[in-house]
């Protein structure tokens, strides 16, 4: 797709729920009404054309920024295109990385994300206020401004949206746009999601995402509405875990996981002992983060005896072309992870490919080598999550009116007699479309181990600056970073 193609990727303004029945009827309307929500690309940055400034530029990403998720936004007056890094695990917008921080691929693709001027904005305002960022590898200085940022596709525009622009940086090649809790939980002032509500662009505080496949490549969040051909059948409703209750106490989308198995191509599932426990959804971790005992076990599964110097598990490439799956189960869900979006491949000669969890015993975190195979709908009104298994059969969002009627909702993939007439390939709940796998490696064995540097949870800091659990979480060496392995942890406590 060509970049100028995505940059007008349309606000799909869709009906209401059918009375009638339990599937949402889609009405479509023009791209320039606004009827309740807002559909915007998620963009996995392995897909270059997206970010090429110029035609034919291709960049040969290798690096820590070929391993997150992006979306656009258009900020001022008149509009700056501007590419952020999408995360459940944080709460705040930033932009403005500074791309003389980073270096090789990460660098070159920080230059191609955008930047937001605000002296060519004649609706930006300085509010005088300043913030240090801390995450897992990498930090920010921002000063907050307020300003206009405009929905693609739609007519409207928020107004007077507070956020942050960098004026130093490390570690970071594009700003974050923190969808986590907003005022009054997690921050001082309403933050992006409550904006959108606040100002009538969605109906709901509520949000869907659906990463895609590896081979997708792409993916769609919708603001106050769902996108019924991203999964099948009706989502699971799991009540999120409060602060006070949770593990680190902090506002995060917490929810109870009841245990993890494994079933491999001879369908002879195993239910790993003691997998039950909270976990949160970080769509800007790039890895799931478990308990080190059950990531070992895990691990030996897929061949793999030991972790690596960075707490890394590589295993054999051969591995992405089985049918197999490694399954999360929740209070009545089942959500079956392929093998191929469980393994991060990495650019190699031979190719490497490393499993997609490294332990941890201080957190425990589903990050994107479990969402890609899930669709999830974070509810802040009820404080819930609701959620089923990926699929894909084309592009149909709508409007939510009232969160109750997610309980209502059933997704089109694979299902007969819907109201939704749906043109492309119908995939069903439980088999996810993977696309022609890549072929096998061959066996590669682990390298020699070595020990870790356990950082743990990072000393909460007072004042303005925000922690997040510290790098044993992330690989931090030259070599593992010319693989393009990367954990990238972006999930904050608040300061």
């Amino acid at each position: 797709m060509a970049l100028s193609s995505f940059l007008s990727a349309s606000l799909l303004l869709l009906g209401s729920l059918s009375s009638q029945a339990t599937a949402l009827v889609l009405t479509p309307h023009s791209d320039t009404q606004d009827d309740g929500c807002v559909h915007l690309p998620v963009v996995h940055s392995t897909n270059v054309n997206h970010f090429s400034n110029k035609r034919g530029v291709q960049l040969q990403l290798a690096n820590r920024s070929d391993v997150a998720y992006y979306a656009q936004l258009s900020i001022g007056t008149p509009p700056q295109p501007v590419y952020v890094q999408l995360d459940t695990g944080s709460f705040e917008l930033w932009v403005n990385p500074d791309c003389s921080a980073v270096s090789g691929a990460d660098a070159a693709f920080c230059d191609r994300v955008g930047q937001y001027d605000t002296n060519r904005s004649s609706t930006a305002n300085s509010l005088g206020t300043t913030k240090t960022l801390k995450y897992g590898i990498g930090m920010a200085n921002i000063t907050y401004f307020k300003d206009t940022i405009s929905l693609a596709g739609s007519t409207k525009a928020l107004q007077e949206v507070q956020f942050g622009v960098a004026t130093a940086s490390e570690d970071t090649f594009s700003g974050i746009l923190g969808i986590g809790y907003g005022k009054g939980i997690a921050t001082k002032y309403p933050n992006f999601v409550d904006q959108l509500y606040a100002q009538n662009a969605t109906r709901v505080k509520a949000y869907t995402l659906a990463l895609g496949s590896k081979d997708e490549k792409e993916g769609v969040i919708v603001f106050g509405g769902v996108d019924t051909s991203k999964f099948a059948g009706p989502l699971a409703k799991l009540p999120i875990i409060s602060a006070k209750q949770s593990p680190d106490q902090v506002p995060r989308f917490w929810v109870d996981m009841k245990s993890i198995a494994i079933t491999p191509p001879n369908n002879q599932t195993k239910v790993y002992e003691g997998s039950g426990m909270p976990v949160f959804l970080d769509s800007g971790s790039t890895m799931t983060l478990l308990p080190k005992n059950l990531s070992a076990t895990i691990a030996k599964d897929f061949g793999a005896n030991e972790e690596d110097a960075n707490g890394f598990y590589r295993i054999d490439c051969g591995l992405t072309t089985m049918n197999g799956t490694l399954d999360f189960s929740f209070e009545g869900l089942n959500i079956k992870v392929p093998y191929k979006e469980l393994i991060r491949e990495v650019p190699s000669n031979p190719p490497a490919c490393f499993l997609g969890i490294t332990p941890s015993d201080s957190f425990t975190l589903l990050g994107d080598t479990f969402l890609r195979s899930a669709y999830a709908v974070f509810d802040l009104e009820s404080d819930s999550i609701w959620m089923t298994q990926a699929a894909n059969c084309g592009s149909t969002p709508a409007a939510l009116s009232n969160v109750n009627d997610l309980s209502q909702v059933v997704g089109a993939c694979g299902l007969t007699n819907t109201a939704v007439t749906i043109s492309s390939t119908t995939v069903g709940a439980g088999t996810p479309s993977t696309g022609t796998p890549p072929s096998a490696s061959g066996s590669l064995a682990p390298p020699n181990p070595a020990s870790t540097s356990g950082a743990g949870l990072a000393a909460g800091a007072g004042g303005s600056t925000a922690t997040s659990p510290g790098s044993r979480y992330l690989p931090g060496t030259t070599s593992i970073w010319s693989f393009g392995l990367a954990g990238l942890a972006l999930f904050v406590s608040i300061a």
